[in-house]
């Protein structure tokens, strides 16, 4: 099951109100209404709680729970299994609790409740917490270039960063730790330098906290893999001083630069919906981001690619059902737009060959795969056809050695997906179906191994990744086993 949230984005709707309605863990919905918080004096009424977010977590993460209700007032306290914890009152969502890691210890549920004391007061309806076992609705997976770990960052409950270890035998995964605490929800991407020194996590915000989103910036431990927090990651202004929702990131081929999509909860022009792409530099040293400007995108802006030679990067606009295409400064590392070119319905993907010859867009709502070539010296787009996918393509990819590219099917809500298997014609580009291969529920991501030997798959619903074997000859994939995140 994909998370709803994560959805919202995708559609673009263009309502705060309609994005609070749907934003929570495992798809769940909101109330048909959200009241703003009530402070009615010293001796408030019985309060209601209507909204808890986050509604899970992963077990053994501190949380700061936000309770979206009614007749609260700055005597009301939240309970959590009938125990008081720290409260104060938000100007926006009401009262945040500050719920400890020995509160979520272990996975299970527990109950929470507001108290107004008296006189009259008292204690309010009660809504379910969720302590989940892990990390959950993972929306994108990264390599290392060296092939020894792999991270996983997760949509839900608060939008960790998973990391592993791989085999370099089986190619299979296996945990280094206990997620990492982005500090934002609905985080949506991540990526690796090519140094494989640091990790960026691009996060679409804290809708409800009206949070900007952000680029967490990582140093990874070259002997564990254990990613740790530095303090170079970027929170987003955008146009007048809305904030950004970073769908995507990507870094150069030199490690010099760094690009964000942010695509926005909202269309264009609304809160958040700056349709753009924010461009950055990164310290060699500590891996922080400095930003250095802004440049206008398509409606939308989902993905964001760079080409394996450092000297263009493409933008896949899901709002405007284009592509939009940039050169890079090779100095700055700022964009310079050269224009868009068509593609399906609702891109939301984008990748280049290892050659830098050809491009590929998956499109998420007319089920299909767009094709492209590249001109090596102005970097334009020239489109070859498209060619059919699954239900739902969520995420393209290319193998290293540029002769097989693999889509990942989202499918749908709670059911299973699979992954579009094809050959690339090496002269053309042109993309040949060899079958497909099923996931588990809601595939959001797919990522090769340096080595072209294995593939490995975020599933959203299942809150796992598969991970495959590649045939070397035919790019089939065979499926390893999967693990949860």
């Amino acid at each position: 099951m994909k998370s709803e949230a994560v959805l919202v984005r995708k559609v673009a709707v263009g309502s705060f109100v309609s994005l609070l309605l749907l934003a929570g863990c495992g798809g769940g919905t909101g109330p048909s209404s959200i009241n703003q918080p009530t402070s009615t004096g010293p001796n408030p009424p019985v309060p209601t709680i209507q909204v808890l977010f986050p509604n899970c977590a992963p077990a053994a993460e501190p949380v700061q729970l936000q309770v979206v209700g009614t007749n609260f007032a700055a005597s009301s306290v939240v309970r959590w299994n009938g125990s008081a914890r720290p409260t104060t009152m938000d100007a926006i969502n009401g009262l945040l609790a500050q719920i400890s890691a020995s509160d979520v210890a272990s996975a299970g549920t527990a109950a929470v409740t507001v108290f107004n004391p008296g006189p009259g007061g008292g204690s309010s309806n009660a809504l379910t917490f969720t302590i989940n076992s892990g990390a959950v609705a993972p929306q994108s997976i990264a390599v290392d270039p060296a092939g020894k770990f792999a991270y996983v960052a997760s949509g839900g409950c608060g939008g960790d960063a998973s990391m592993y270890t791989i085999n370099p035998t089986t190619g299979a995964l296996a945990f280094i730790g206990p997620p990492v605490p982005t500090n934002d929800e609905f985080t949506d991407s991540v990526t690796i330098d090519p140094s494989g020194k640091f990790a960026y996590v691009a996060s679409s915000g804290d809708v409800w906290d009206i949070d900007f989103g952000s680029v967490v910036a990582y140093t990874i431990n070259p002997t564990t893999g254990a990613l740790t927090s530095t303090t170079g990651g970027i929170t987003g202004t955008g146009v007048n001083g809305t904030p950004e929702f970073f769908n995507s990131v990507a870094v150069d081929p030199s490690g010099k630069f760094a690009y964000a999509a942010d695509g926005g909860a909202f269309p264009a022009g609304s809160f958040g919906g700056d349709s753009s792409v924010s461009m950055y530099t990164i310290n060699s040293t500590t891996g922080a981001l400095t930003s250095t400007g802004m440049i206008a995108a398509g409606a939308g802006p989902d993905s964001v690619a760079v080409d394996p030679a450092g000297k263009f990067a493409y933008v896949a606009n899901f709002g405007s059902n284009d592509v939009s295409m940039y050169t890079i400064d090779a100095t700055t590392g700022a964009l310079a737009s050269i224009g868009t070119i068509a593609a399906g319905t609702s891109p939301d993907s984008v990748a280049v060959d290892p050659a830098s010859k050809f491009a590929y867009v998956a499109n998420f709502n007319s089920n299909n795969v767009s094709m492209y070539t590249i001109d090596a010296t102005t970097g334009a787009l020239t489109f070859i056809g498209s060619i059919a996918a699954g239900t739902n393509p969520y995420s393209v990819a290319v193998d290293p050695e540029g002769k097989f590219a693999y889509v990942a099917n989202w499918t749908g809500n709670d059911a299973d997906g699979s992954v579009s298997m094809y050959t690339i014609d090496d002269t053309t580009g042109v993309l040949t179906p060899t079958g497909t291969i099923a996931t588990e529920l809601s595939p959001t991501s797919i990522a090769i191994h340096p080595s072209g030997k294995f593939a490995y798959v975020t599933n959203s619903g299942s809150n796992s990744v598969s991970m495959y074997s590649i045939d070397s000859a035919t790019g089939t994939l065979t499926l390893i086993g999967t693990i949860g995140t």
